[in-house]
């Protein structure tokens, strides 16, 4: 069972298992934020005559153990994802992260028969990560003040000696303290998920993934997915606005790998228990992103370095995916060339040149009126 079985990551990796011969069954409710207006038929095509599909929200209690029964395998994929929108939609973030998790998990606990619960996790526990300072070593930095990035320093700085600090790959060892309310929710999920299991004596994992993309991703969402959000803009011959100095950067792990490696976790027994990080290792800045899909599509679109900034964004962060590499054999195999001109063809089928959606500008004048976006 899927929960979140209609979303990006869902979708894909339904196809797989029922690849692979399981009997999957989906659960999801079909947020219009994410999905738009679609019906649930038209979201999940071929997967609606192929898995059993339950309509319901995940903290409804009766709608979720209807879809629980008969289950041997949880991945629970459902949440609000929108590091922006949780700085101000609190309650919502914690009620469907936290406490949808903890109803999931009150219902496992009761369930016969169920032998493995996967949660998905982010790149959003560690905060900033894990850095090098030349005097202190490994550091793990504060977040970044208000009133050095009002004055275009976007460095991240050693939180002892307040020196420029170098990022490195962050490993599953690394401090956990994340910079937003929605990196708070989903280090909750994952430590609710992995004590809960450890309590039933099933194997618990939590995947913490960085950016995820590919095909099939959400492009109505205007909370998440810079791709999405780009791609969009530079088709409808918009002005891009590239936050801070457009040097932050990000892991873009493609979706068949982060499928690839759910896969290999579901079925990975006792060697795949705990928290594991899904990335590539690989940083790549959000202009470096932009400019490649304004190559890629065409656009006459500008590109806008603006020094604007929102409150709880990290400045970078990659993975070190080493631990999951010698517990299961992972290894990223799509670069990021490849899967970004994948992800951008997908996207000119889906006709949406030219459009004049106005839902990112709405968010972002959201965050300006709430004060996160500066």
């Amino acid at each position: 069972m899927i929960t979140g079985g209609a979303g990006f990551i869902g979708r894909h990796l339904a196809r797989r298992m029922l690849a692979e011969g399981f009997d999957v069954k989906l659960f999801d409710s079909f947020s219009p934020q994410i999905h738009g207006t679609a019906e649930p038929r038209g979201i999940l095509g071929d997967l609606w005559a192929n898995c059993e599909v339950v309509r319901g929200d995940v903290r409804d209690r009766e709608a979720l153990a209807k879809a629980l029964a008969g289950r041997t395998v949880v991945v629970h994929l459902a949440a609000e994802t929108g590091t922006g929108q949780s700085m101000y939609e609190i309650d919502r973030y914690v009620d469907v992260n936290s406490r949808g998790t903890a109803v999931l998990l009150d219902l496992a606990a009761q369930a016969k028969g169920l032998e493995r619960v996967l949660v998905a996790s982010s790149r959003a526990v560690y905060g900033e990560g894990r850095y090098r300072c030349p005097e202190h070593g490994t550091v793990y930095p504060l977040p970044r003040l208000k009133e050095d990035m009002d004055r275009a320093d976007f460095a991240v700085k050693c939180p002892v000696c307040a020196a420029p600090a170098t990022v490195a790959a962050t490993d599953e060892a690394s401090l956990l303290h994340p910079t937003s309310i929605y990196g708070i929710t989903k280090l909750n999920q994952e430590q609710l998920v992995l004590v809960a299991t450890a309590a039933m004596g099933i194997p618990g994992a939590a995947l913490r993934f960085q950016n995820v993309y590919g095909p099939g991703q959400s492009l109505n969402n205007p909370y998440t997915g810079i791709l999405s959000i780009f791609s969009r803009l530079l088709q409808a011959g918009r002005e891009v606005n590239i936050f801070e100095d457009g040097e932050e950067s990000r892991d873009f792990v493609y979706i068949d790998d982060v499928v690839e490696a759910t896969c290999r976790v579901i079925q990975g027994g006792e060697r795949a228990i705990g928290a594991f990080n899904v990335g590539t290792g690989i940083q790549t800045t959000v202009l470096e992103v932009a400019t490649a899909l304004k190559r890629i599509y065409g656009s006459a679109s500008a590109l806008r370095i603006s020094g604007n900034y929102r409150l709880g964004d990290i400045r970078h962060n990659f993975a070190d995916g080493r631990l999951l590499e010698e517990a299961l054999g992972f290894i990223p195999r799509v670069g990021f060339a490849e899967g970004l001109a994948a992800f951008a063809d997908w996207v000119l089928g889906q006709g949406a040149g030219g459009s004049e959606d106005n839902s990112y500008e709405q968010s972002l004048q959201e965050l300006r009126a709430r004060g996160i976006m500066k």
